[in-house]
């Protein structure tokens, strides 16, 4: 994986026909996504329902993500799983499979120890070869992961970065300040990507981006170039869609935003269901005007914004 990655990184979704893997679709969603500037394709985490998928399946949707990236963006695929020797395991197969880096949470529902997570990455790192990057997201498994924590899997060279979800922005400097500057920090919060970013975070690995990768690519260029007109012109148009599709839980808002699209099929594995009606058409009357631009910045990127 480049060291130097960063901006616009994909949390894919995992599109689904009759409760089966959409292969197809799926891979029309990568080459879209690296089309419109996406700098990664991160596969099978809580946006891919990998907690829904088989090990099989993770590692098909990844073995078609690095057929479809074919080298052109790093693919990066979730390792989760509810003990360590399953995670062992995946992370086998993802690492056959492919897969440039391995992003991984902690264990969800046991709630382990800071040594008992230090433990779990040590032991996935030992078994792909593959970088790290460690995932915070408290809400979903249970148990955060401590600034000296993140510092020691740094230290020992077990992850090279961090996807944080908890949108804490003084982190950033505060990690910094124990890591140096190499730890790629990488926020997992869009409504607060832009902050990440003037808190001197490296990129976003996005929800939105399924959906508006043109836009949200063109957000992280405009900030490394120094063009905050652009920046704050993009991150503000954003801003209702976040909030959109956050209304209920991450996926069921985005793949109906993609189905109203037609680049999917609003499919969902229980004991995730369908947006209800007034979630979803609050999120058709914020998507037409974010779409009208995205797709504005793909035909005429220089008029994107003032489109």
């Amino acid at each position: 994986m480049n060291p130097v990655l960063g901006g616009s990184l994909t949390a894919l979704i995992t599109p689904f026909r009759n409760q089966k893997l959409d292969e197809a679709a799926f891979v029309s969603l990568c080459q879209r996504q690296i089309a419109r500037g996406t700098a990664a394709l991160v596969v099978c985490g809580s946006t891919g329902e990998a907690a829904s998928l088989q090990a099989e399946e993770q590692a098909l949707v990844t073995t078609l993500a690095v057929a479809a990236a074919a080298g052109r963006v790093p693919v990066i695929a979730g390792c989760q799983a509810p003990a360590t020797q399953a995670a062992v395991h995946l992370a086998g197969l993802l690492a056959k499979a492919g897969a440039d880096a391995l992003l991984v949470a902690p264990t969800p529902y046991v709630k382990p120890t800071q040594q008992g997570i230090i433990c779990h990455m040590r032991a996935i790192a030992h078994e792909a070869d593959r970088p790290i990057i460690a995932y915070d997201v408290p809400g979903r498994v249970g148990v955060a992961i401590a600034d000296a924590t993140i510092a020691t899997l740094y230290q020992r060279g077990l992850i090279v970065g961090l996807k944080d979800a908890t949108a804490d922005l003084a982190r950033v400097p505060r990690l910094r300040a124990l890591c140096g500057a190499d730890l790629a920090q990488f926020s997992g919060d869009d409504a607060t990507a832009a902050g990440h970013r003037a808190m001197s975070g490296q990129g976003c690995i996005s929800v939105t981006a399924n959906v508006a990768p043109a836009l949200t690519a063109l957000l992280h260029r405009s900030w490394d170039s120094g063009d905050l007109p652009t920046f704050a012109a993009i991150r503000d148009l954003l801003a209702p869609l976040h909030d959109a599709l956050f209304q209920e839980t991450n996926p069921i808002m985005v793949k109906a935003a993609l189905a109203i699209l037609g680049l999917v099929e609003n499919d969902l594995r229980l004991p995730l269901k369908r947006a209800t009606a007034a979630a979803h058409q609050r999120l058709e009357d914020v998507l037409s005007a974010v779409m009208r631009v995205e797709e504005t910045s793909v035909t005429r990127p220089g008029l994107a914004v003032a489109a």
